[in-house]
């Protein structure tokens, strides 16, 4: 696979995504993922348990992907980015104008599926956790 081939495959894992399509055919049957506060998943049928479980707290969810920078060497691809949404809440988010929104995801892609998925992001989205961090309570002031 060529780099852009590489980088196309998680654009279009953000593009379904965002959308509530089919993203888990992206995904190699053996593959793994990670999401903060989650753990990791093993396998096509944990993803998407994962990804159902996480899904919840959204009532809305999008990248940004005209604002992602891709890093790809051979099959690892970094995507730096930023999304903006709704908490299930009813808490908006976008970065700029709150603290959430910024994430950092590592694949790596190999025969156009994605074999591994390790997204780093505060899921904190609605900045409730104030007990914790205060600052974010100064921030709502």
């Amino acid at each position: 696979m060529t780099r852009e081939q590489r980088k196309s495959v998680a654009l279009e894992l953000f593009k379904r995504f965002d959308t509530g399509s089919d993203f888990l055919e992206l995904f190699d049957d053996h593959a793994t993922a990670y999401f903060p506060k989650w753990g990791v998943a093993n396998g096509k049928s944990e993803i998407s348990r994962m990804f159902g479980e996480i899904s919840v707290l959204f009532t809305e969810f999008r990248h940004f992907p005209e604002y992602t920078n891709f890093v790809v060497e051979d099959d690892l691809v970094v995507a730096e980015g930023i999304t903006y949404g709704t908490t299930a809440d009813g808490t908006p988010w976008r970065p700029g104008l709150t603290h959430a929104g910024r994430f950092v995801d590592i694949m790596e892609i190999r025969d156009h599926k994605i074999h591994r998925l390790f997204t780093y992001v505060d899921p904190d989205f609605a900045g409730a956790d104030t007990t914790r961090y205060p600052w974010l309570a100064a921030d709502d002031a």
